[in-house]
Order: structure tokens, then sequence, then C-alpha cells
């Protein structure tokens, strides 16, 4: 994580009780050594200055005391492989060549790291970050009052860095989720977590932006549209808090901006609308009911006018230009095209990517929003039914396939210059590869180009969304013109 340093001047400032107060200067001139005394007129209580009012200022103690009850340390135990070499000291002759000497052994190892959650539900359920419970073989969780349990994991999505996992306890205090599209700038929120194993930790802010889409979270089809907030947030806050005065759950805290990695000015926060939605879809069906609007877009913005404005004839910022449509997707079946603008949906301004992001988050497949458009110079609305990864408006199964989580890679579409050169007419080229996913696995290498899988042509991204079965076969050609099929043993 990448943060600007910001360097702080702290003034200070004095102010005295009742309203009419006098203030002498001492002025120093190069005629007259002499001090003068200058004595301003007094004002008025109201006049120039905003009388101070306690009703009409936030006290977050009724929020911090509360909310930091609900909020608990999580520790992952994640196993590793570490090679280890037995025999005599090692010859530098022989390891010049690459000569093997004395014995390879793998022998597990334990790695921990920490961050934090927040209870949901009075039996247990705790949503955190992907981030902070991804490739855990154990999770301890300790709570505010030092109580330690075991945790397992109820599911994870990627996309948002968002996870949920459970304890065996009953009666926990609990947050009460709040809206974050209430949020206001400038309003005060309390950020609550363990940075540095500080167990229960509250810094106060203010919300200094929303919908921050900062390209962080490591998935190819991520979801971004943070809180920023100058509440400090530092290493171990993961998964913790974002609280408004309330007490309310608003966010969750994920994304500091740093060249040290430690707070240095600001942070961010998946909004609890997100994160609703997510966790009620983990634990009601097992799986998130991811809505997609089949488009691909890009942000309207300076740099957009300046590349493509004349081009496409647009000359103000704001929406986002609509650059391709699925042709079995939600939006071409609702009747929206290559070109169109997209402004609102179901009435929300669409000032960039974030937020359109944001909006479609929020919904399931079968979900029908309201998609208002500017198309030739006109503007037109649609009801576009959404649909789910696979192309369909209902619901997914649990024993739904992510085919991009289960192959473990990232892709991009080729172009047809290569469907030339290597005599297929589609396919999407691995552009990287996870470890544990199927393609690691395989030992398949970037920049295979996969054509079909399970027997069923792979002509695009969004062919390859659609795969929602195991994954039994891979066909495909690489680079050099050799073709290559892998059978996966289940």
């Amino acid at each position: 994580m990448k943060r600007i340093p910001l360097f702080l001047s702290i003034v200070g400032a004095s102010i005295l009780a009742g309203g009419v107060t006098a203030y002498t200067v001492t002025k120093l001139t190069a005629q007259d050594n002499s001090p003068k005394i200058i004595e301003f007129a007094s004002q008025k209580t109201g006049s120039h200055f905003t009388a101070y009012e306690k009703d009409n200022y936030p006290d977050l103690t009724y929020a911090a005391e509360n909310a930091v009850k609900a909020v608990v340390n999580i520790e992952k135990i994640e196993e590793i492989e570490a090679s280890r070499f037995g025999g005599s000291r090692m010859d530098p002759f022989f390891e010049f060549f690459g000569i093997p000497q004395g014995y390879q052994q793998q022998a597990p190892q334990e790695r921990r790291s920490g961050g934090s959650g927040v209870i949901i539900s009075p039996d247990g359920y705790i949503v955190t970050n992907n981030h902070v419970i991804e490739n855990a073989s154990k999770l301890k969780v300790k709570l505010n009052d030092n109580r330690t349990f075991e945790a397992k994991l109820i599911g994870t999505d990627p996309t948002t860095d968002v996870a949920l996992i459970k304890i065996d306890a009953k009666e926990l205090p609990t947050l009460a989720f709040g809206n974050s599209d209430d949020l206001r700038l400038g309003e005060w929120v309390l950020a609550i977590g363990s940075p540095f194993d500080l167990q229960s930790t509250v810094t106060a802010g203010i919300v200094s932006a929303k919908a921050r889409n900062l390209d962080v979270i490591p998935n190819q089809f991520r979801i971004e549209s943070f809180i920023q907030t100058d509440a400090a947030v530092n290493p171990g806050n993961s998964g913790g808090a974002l609280v408004n005065k309330k007490g309310e759950l608003v966010g969750i805290n994920t994304v500091i901006k740093s060249p040290t990695g430690s707070y240095t000015g600001y942070s961010f926060a998946v909004p609890s609308s997100i994160v609703k939605k997510v966790v009620v879809d983990l634990k009601e069906y097992g799986v998130v009911q991811r809505a997609l609007l089949g488009v691909q877009f890009q942000e309207i913005n300076e740099t957009f006018i300046e590349q493509f404005g004349e081009k496409y004839g647009i000359k103000e910022v704001g929406g986002v230009y609509v650059a391709e449509v699925d042709p079995a997707g939600a939006a071409a079946a609702a009747g929206i095209k290559k070109g169109d603008i997209i402004t609102e949906i179901d009435g929300l301004k669409i000032t960039g990517s974030a937020p359109l992001l944001e909006a479609v988050a929020k919904h399931r497949p079968n979900d029908k929003v309201k998609i208002t458009v500017k198309r030739d110079g006109d503007v037109k609305q649609f009801d576009v039914v959404l649909r789910n990864k696979a192309g369909k408006a209902e619901l997914l199964a649990k024993d739904y396939v992510d085919s991009f989580e289960a192959l473990g890679g990232k892709f991009a579409e080729i172009d047809s210059k290569t469907k030339k050169q290597l005599r297929i007419s589609g396919g999407v080229r691995v552009v990287s590869i996870d470890e544990n996913g199927i393609l690691s696995k395989a030992r398949i290498r970037k920049g295979y180009v996969i054509t079909h899988i399970n027997d069923r042509p792979i002509n695009s991204i969004s062919d390859l969304s659609r795969i929602s079965e195991k994954i039994t076969s891979i066909d495909g050609v690489y680079p050099d013109g050799r073709s290559a099929s892998y059978s996966l043993i289940q």
C-alpha cells in the first residue's frame, strides 16, 4: 500500500470566555521603537464567530465505549513449506554449477499475522477483510474481554476484500449496520481495531471523500468505492470498524496509502452498503450473489476528454462511456448500446467508475434497476434486469464455481492478429498465475491461450465468466503454436 506523506503544522489558539474580548497588539516600527498599544473594538457574540453550543458538537464517547466491545483481534496462522538442507557445509564450486549437495527436506513452518474484525451477530458471526484471513490454516479470535476462540471460515469475497468468519459463542456484543450512503463530507467517524497488537485502539477523524477507486484490491474484477477518512489506521487495523457518531458500523477499514506501510494521513474503508450485502450473501447462500450489468466502460474525466473527446463528440466530464456491451448480458437485453453514456442508476448520479461499481454491487441477480443514459444528445431511460456471472437472471446455487477463482490467474482478450497467427477463432490469454489455483497445479505457463474449458468454446472473457461447473478439462495453445490439453483429476 502507498501513501503520500503529509507534514502537519499545529497552530495554537487561545480562546477567552465571554462574548466581549479586548486584544492588545505590540507593533514595532522603524521610526519609533516604543511599543504602540492598539485596542480593537469589542464584537458582539455571533457577529463574526459562532457561539459555542454544547449540544451541537459531537460527543464520540458513546460511540467509542459501545463499539469497542464488538471489535476483535484476529490472529492468522498460516502453514508454509520451508526448504532445509542437511549435510556438510556448502561447497561454492558445486553450488555454482548447480550440483545438489546434502539433502533437501520440506519442513512445515507457521507464519503468523494479525488483523481485526467486527462482531455482527450475538451468535458469533464476524466480518473482516479477505486479506486478513486469506490462506489461513487456523484463525484465533480474541474478544474485547480477553476471551479467545478458534474461528471457522464461512466465506470470502476477494473482489471486495470482505470475509465472514464465525466463533462458537453466544450473547456477544454486536455492532449494528449503519447506512454509508448517508455519510457526509466532514462527518466525524471513529476507526477501531488492533494496530501493532494494541487491542481496542480508537482513533477519530472525518470523512474526507467517498467513492474512491484506488486499484489496490488484487483481483481482476475488484469492486472499489472506498470511504476516505483521516482517522489514523495502521497495520493491524485491517478488518476493523469504521463507526459513525451513533455507534453504527459504516465501513470496514481496509487500506492505507503510505510509502512506509504506516499511517501518514489518509485511510480507506469498504462502505457498509457493500459489506452488508456481501455478508448476507455468504451467510444465506454460501456464495456472493454478484449482479452484473454486462458492459465494459471508461470513466469520462479530463484524460478521457483529451484522448477521445473529439472522436466521440464528448465535451463534458461526468458519467461513464460504454465501450463494449456483452451481447448476452443484462445491458444488451435492455437496449443499452456501445457509445451510450451512463449518467444515473436508480436516481443516483454516476460521476465515475466507483459510484457505478458500488451501485451495481448492492444488488443481486434478477434485481431491476433504472439506468439513465445520454445517446446522441438525447436522454433515455432503461429498465435493466441484472444477471449473474453465468449470464442468467437468477441466484447462483451454493455449489457454483467461480471460474476465475478456481483457475487462479488473470486473463486478457486476444486480438485478431493473434487469432490469425495461432489459427484459432478466439480465446483468452493467461497473463498471470496465482498459487494453489488450477493453472498452477497443472503447470500451465503464462502466455497460454485457453480456447476450451470442459469442451465449451472460450472466445472471450465473458465466455470464461459463464463457466459455473467444476473444471475438468482445459484446451488451448501456446504462443509458439504448440497445442496443449489438460485433464484434471478430481
